[in-house]
């Protein structure tokens, strides 16, 4: 990866295009929970439920009722397969409804053949399954007639598609490339956040999230994405945080009590310092009387308080069990190597520090704050601490309770984490009740420190799954998903690493116990194109969540700094096969709203390649500072024919005498990075009336990047950059403002825009591009 801020795109390598299943809902395929009477070839898999199905099975009678009794007999079969085009997987490219924008045809793309023989026996049933008058025009001419109704992708015309072997192969099941890395999408659910550090819900049937940053402050988002302007809880005065990069400390964990809609308690852990002495605390809060959106200030109450001894390693997460007890996980202190005592915090069951602490906080209305639940494994040692559940850990960051399979329940409530590691491994632990975990003996697999971990006595668990610093180097535990909207995610354990942005997934084997492996990639090609998705992210991920429905989301940044405001919430979306329709409708109790509403702007977009499978280039010379600087096309389109002796594209001409660069041209483009010269990524700056100039982002997107990098001679477009990512061009004017394309232009002057110089924006809105020679497995 280069540079924080850059959004990573985990793709596929290069090969055939792969299927893309839509129906003409513009969603994915489903399994109809009932069979189909009608379209039975679709029973298994497709576009109808029962409802559909007995609707176009209705509607095959009206229509089979005008024909005649020869007709209907050499006819019928036919009847039937158009009609039931609408509940086959590939339904959007039989009726070109890809895009929602397009007109859908109101009869399925047919293959030539196909075609021909309809048409000689039964092309009068067109009168009735069409009003398109223009296809009634060419009944007479069966080679019009047919080419109207082909397809311009020859491999989804039917009936052939039903033989095409990379259609129909694994169909239904989770896209995966030749690596057998999960395609998976994204949505984008909110942005702008300060590094969001954790996403909960109230679990009241409101559906609300709430989301909070790492400087103190949690916001409410309503079910339709949209922000209410006062904050829920706002104590960043009190929160012990730094703007530092990697600052552990802050706002780390909220959680709502599981019976929060009758007694409105919240629990929340966060640093602070106190006379000088780093701490962490855990606090309760009660919401306000006056408001269901907000908590009342004035309500804290100080649960438990740990000194910190250094300011890393702070844990930061809370959960409630299924056994009402609140889960509290702490960090073991800090530094490097828990050189605390004799065999450090973890190993030291007489201190609260690397350890899973268990404690009861309910009805302590009156009372101590929490008691000890009488089944903890250490309430009997007078050398351990009561509130210990389970030790050895070196700094668990998120950790999550497992719902349990939807139908038969089974591994719910295990507890699963992630723990982060020292120099080499970072590891996935399903935490039990009185377990040690092995830290500082041990990290991962392997031992860390040698002659503890030679301790026959430890008897220490080993995690389901560790992996080496190569991978990455700071584990983010996520969730078993157990949602209902992708069904085929079901018992999926998917986490990701903060500092490479990977995502990841472990499933288990249940015939052997094992934990099968599988890394997560964001879908290429078509996979992602549905409204709303996107396949691209910002590396440092910091924290997944569930909503109230159990769909999966995950937080992450481009900058990791507590007070940076460029983090986005992400929801997962399987995209090779959805629940049956109607299967995850949700009704959210009402919520009444005091505060302003902010609407939800989504700003990321879907990375796509840009157009044609072997672009037109432009001839590309080396400027006389390095970099890469467009000529304008040829007149014709196509790529200037390189003069003899220059070397293949993606390589550098010899150098030539300034005095040889053919001139600038109006709309030439170069790349920037801060004040140096960019090969394939910097902010764009333009050549117009001979001066360069900056443009604004205000309307900047994948479109106008592929303009860009396809002038530059790079087929494909990584991502459009916002917000001078690449610094600002403050020794240049604004020359070009709300810029929009269409991706096929040959500049942006072709692409409508402001007037040359006008603009409402200023330098910190400079837009940029990341280009490449091409499609990436990893940025």
């Amino acid at each position: 990866a280069h540079g924080a801020a850059l959004a990573l795109l985990l793709a596929a390598a290069l090969g055939p295009a792969r299927p893309h299943p839509q129906c003409l809902d513009f969603k994915p395929p489903f399994r109809p929970p009932r069979g189909l009477a009608f379209c039975r070839r679709y029973a298994e898999f497709g576009c109808c439920d029962l409802r559909r199905d007995r609707a176009l099975l209705q509607r095959f009678y009206r229509l089979s009722a005008r024909l005649d009794g020869p007709t209907y007999a050499a006819c019928a079969g036919h009847l039937q397969d158009l009609l039931c085009q609408e509940c086959s997987p590939y339904a959007a490219h039989l009726y070109d409804a890809e895009d929602p924008s397009t007109p859908v045809r109101t009869i399925p793309g047919l293959c030539q053949d196909y075609c021909v023989q309809v048409w000689q026996k039964c092309r009068s049933i067109f009168h009735y399954l069409s009003a398109d008058q223009e296809l009634i025009a060419l009944e007479n001419n069966a080679a019009k007639f047919c080419r109207y109704l082909s397809l311009e992708d020859t491999d989804y015309c039917f009936p052939h598609l039903l033989a095409n072997q990379n259609l129909n192969q694994n169909l239904g099941l989770v896209t995966a490339d030749a690596e057998g890395c999960l395609q998976l999408c994204l949505t984008e659910v909110a942005n702008g956040l300060c590094n969001p550090v954790a996403m909960v819900h109230a679990n009241d049937g409101t559906h609300r999230f709430f989301i909070a940053e790492q400087v103190g402050l949690v916001w409410t988002y309503l079910p339709n994405r949209s922000r209410l302007e006062k904050p829920f809880l706002n104590i960043s005065e009190a929160v012990l945080t730094s703007p530092w990069e990697g600052d552990e400390r802050g706002f780390l964990g909220i959680v709502f009590h599981p019976k929060f809609k009758f007694n409105g308690k919240v629990y929340v852990y966060y640093s602070v310092q106190v006379h000088y002495e780093e701490r962490i605390r855990i606090s309760e809060f009660r919401i306000s009387p006056a408001d269901m959106n907000a908590l009342d200030h004035g309500s804290e109450r100080i649960i438990l308080e740990i000194e910190e001894p250094a300011s890393n390693h702070n844990g930061g997460e809370l959960l409630f069990g299924d056994d009402g007890y609140l889960y509290i996980f702490t960090g073991d202190g800090g530094m490097a190597g828990d050189p605390f005592g004799t065999f450090g915090n973890a190993q030291n069951k007489s201190t609260l520090l690397g350890k899973v602490l268990r404690i009861d906080v309910n009805n302590n209305d009156r009372g101590p704050l929490y008691r000890i639940p009488p089944d903890n494994p250490f309430l009997n040692d007078p050398k351990a601490r009561p509130e210990i559940y389970a030790y050895g850990v070196r700094n668990m960051w998120r950790c999550s309770f497992d719902r349990g399979e939807p139908r038969t329940k089974e591994g719910k409530g295990r507890l699963f984490c992630g723990d982060v590691g020292q120099n080499k491994y970072e590891e996935i632990d399903i935490v039990e009740k009185g377990k040690n975990y092995g830290w500082r003996a041990r990290e991962g697999f392997s031992c860390y420190d040698k002659k503890l971990c030679m301790n026959s006595s430890m008897d220490d668990v080993l995690p389901i799954y560790a992996y080496p610093h190569k991978m990455g180097k700071s584990v983010t535990g996520g969730y078993v998903y157990r949602g209902c909207e992708s069904p085929n995610l079901n018992g999926l354990y998917i986490f990701g690493d903060f500092m490479s942005g990977r995502l990841m997934s472990l499933k288990e084997d249940h015939a052997t116990g094992d934990w099968q492996y599988s890394e997560i990639c964001m879908g290429t090609g078509q996979t992602c194109m549905f409204p709303g998705l996107i396949n691209n992210y910002y590396q440092y991920i910091i924290s997944f969540a569930e909503d109230e429905a159990g769909e999966l989301y995950f937080m992450s940044t481009g900058v990791p700094s507590a007070t940076a405001p460029h983090g986005v919430v992400y929801k997962v979306v399987d995209t090779s096969r959805r629940a049956p329709p109607g299967k995850c409708r949700i009704e959210p109790l009402p919520v009444k709203v005091k505060s302003k509403r902010i609407p939800f702007v989504p700003k990321e977009k879907l990375i796509m390649k840009t157009p044609t499978p072997r672009p037109r280039l432009r001839a590309v010379t080396e400027a006389p500072w390095g970099g890469r600087t467009s000529t304008t096309p040829a007149p014709n389109g196509r790529a200037s024919k390189p003069r003899k002796g220059a070397e293949r594209r993606g390589q550098r001409r010899k150098k030539k005498p300034p005095s040889t660069a053919p001139p600038l041209q109006n709309g030439a483009v170069r790349l920037m990075q801060h004040q140096n010269h960019g090969q394939s990524w910097g902010r764009v700056e333009v050549y117009i009336d001979g001066e360069w100039g900056t443009v604004c982002d205000d309307g900047w997107s994948s479109l106008g990047a592929a303009v860009v990098c396809r002038q530059l001679g790079f087929p494909y477009v990584v991502r459009a950059s916002k917000m001078a990512e690449f610094g600002e061009g403050t020794s240049l004017r604004i020359l070009l403002d709300d810029v929009q394309c269409s991706g096929q232009e040959k500049t942006l002057l072709e692409c409508a825009h402001a007037d040359i110089g006008t603009h409402n924006c200023s330098h910190e809105e400079d837009a940029g591009v990341v280009c490449s020679p091409e499609e990436v497995a990893e940025w």
